[in-house]
């Protein structure tokens, strides 16, 4: 399990987090959504050990990730949205950087290699951005790390490798693994992460399963308005509409149409979950 308790960030003089509270429990793909400058990449980096709060604690499996122990670097795999590549060949990459992880999976590594098309003989640095990605994609997901966080992972893909990222995904995790998803494409992994947090000014404002937000929440279109919606955005023929799921059974779940409702009315949409839906 990771948890945050408490956690304090400055910027300069400038608080971007403030006691700020969450918990990721094993076997779950989070979905972390929020607008720039909300602090997500800031927030990824924090769980990897990379920035350091002023106030609080991060947790991994009751390890500070502050200290970043061997035990701890070993079990965490971070790809950021930008990243840097050396210029020798993803053989010499993968013999020189996978014995760090105890749980390497070669098997899986070859098929995800296979599956996007990446020659391993070939410089890192001549491949393109997609194709880099595409690598490290593979290497994250083969290292059998119990903490897999990814800042941005469908930029610079193409429509195919997109499919090929979300099944990768989906067949690499298991009941130990804790996925966390830092996205703007959110239609890129709609069907994949749950659950769903969304980060505004520093701050967790929703944190949902999507089963909990289809019972709860309903989404769709609609020509006219009945008045008893909880947001209204306006489109080609009418309005997308997000209501209160008054049958209680599974609806379709929009991430773009919840997200743009939590950001212009998260007490609103909050109040629907019968346990508040922050977890601030």
């Amino acid at each position: 399990m990771l948890i945050l308790d408490e956690v304090d960030f400055k910027y300069g003089k400038k608080d971007l987090f403030r006691n700020l509270n969450l918990d990721l429990k094993p076997g779950n793909i989070y979905g972390l959504l929020g607008k720039n400058g909300a602090g997500k990449t800031t927030l990824l980096k924090i769980m990897a050990g990379l920035l350091f709060s002023s106030e609080g604690s991060c947790e991994f499996s009751g390890m500070d990730v502050s200290k970043r122990l061997p035990s701890f670097l070993e079990d965490v795999f971070f790809l950021p949205e930008e990243f840097y590549l050396p210029p020798i060949k993803g053989s010499l990459f993968l013999s020189l950087r996978a014995p760090f992880y105890p749980n390497f999976d070669y098997k899986s590594f070859s098929d995800y290699i296979l599956d996007f098309g990446i020659e391993l003989e070939k410089p890192l640095n001549t491949l393109s951005f997609g194709q880099k990605k595409k690598f490290l994609l593979s290497f994250g997901l083969a290292t059998g790390t119990s903490l897999v966080i990814m800042d941005e992972p469908t930029n610079g893909l193409d429509i195919p490798s997109k499919t090929i990222l979300r099944r990768i995904i989906a067949k690499s995790m298991d009941d130990n693994r804790i996925i966390l998803i830092s996205t703007h494409q959110v239609k890129d992994v709609e069907n994949l992460i749950d659950p769903i947090i969304i980060l505004e000014d520093g701050a967790v404002i929703f944190n949902q399963s999507t089963y909990d937000v289809s019972t709860n929440l309903s989404m769709g279109d609609s020509k006219v308005l009945s008045g008893d919606e909880i947001y209204t955005q306006e489109v080609l023929g009418g309005y997308q509409t997000v209501e209160k799921n008054i049958t209680g059974e599974e609806s379709l779940v929009d991430l773009e149409l919840l997200f743009n409702s939590v950001i212009t009315q998260p007490e609103k949409l909050n109040s629907v979950f019968n346990k508040g839906g922050s977890d601030e």
